[in-house]
């Protein structure tokens, strides 16, 4: 499923209300970083591990968006995505805390195996009619997030133009695009469902052991 995928970028604090549950402010440009592609896995019903020992683990649920060609300037977001899924950017929170505080940077919290798991992709439906989507999380069958694209504090042109002008984006890339307010931990056992408008996209077990 994944042989193809190239770069995973991910976009932190592009929720103003998810900033603000986490006591962050609010960028005045896209930040950015990135998760190896082993950190990729299929939100198929699967179970997937998670370590043990480090503190809380957060699930973000995101929107992702797939590039299906190589990126021009003035190219639109409708000419250069061509799919997308719904994923979860699952970060070791006491671990991105301790590394926050020394200025080093997250790959320990955010790149470890398994953490970044993509529901099915579907055709992207144009930057307009993808901002007007609703996508939710729930846990143990119960609601714990929910989030509109429109709601975005940069948009997808803003950070497809973003990554390309600084670090190139191709055919093949990931773009994780940031989680709304809700975040929250999980522990061994939780079964977490992803939906799009309310259309399943995405269902996991979690394994912490």
């Amino acid at each position: 499923m994944f042989e193809q995928i190239r770069n995973v970028y991910c976009v932190g604090r592009n929720y103003r209300l998810h900033a603000a549950e986490l006591g962050n402010a609010v960028p005045d440009k896209p930040m950015l970083f990135m998760k190896p592609s082993h950190a990729l896995v299929p939100m198929d019903g699967r179970t997937i591990g998670l370590p043990s020992g480090v503190g809380e683990i957060h699930y973000e649920a995101e929107l992702v968006i797939h590039i299906g060609r190589s990126y021009e300037p003035g190219i639109s977001v409708d000419e250069l995505v061509d799919k997308m899924a719904l994923g979860i950017d699952f970060t070791l929170r006491d671990v991105q805390t301790a590394l926050k505080a020394k200025g080093q940077p997250w790959l320990p919290a955010k790149g470890f195996l398994q953490s970044a798991p993509i529901g099915p992709f579907r055709t992207f439906p144009g930057i307009t009619r993808a901002g007007e989507g609703t996508f939710h999380l729930r846990k143990n069958g119960q609601m714990v997030q929910s989030g509109q694209p429109r709601d975005m504090i940069f948009d997808l042109q803003e950070i497809v133009d973003f990554c390309a002008e600084h670090y190139g984006i191709g055919p093949g890339d990931l773009i994780f695009t940031g989680t709304p307010e809700g975040v929250g931990a999980v522990a061994d056992g939780d079964r977490l469902q992803l939906y799009w408008n309310d259309e399943p996209a995405g269902d996991i077990l979690i394994s912490v052991k």
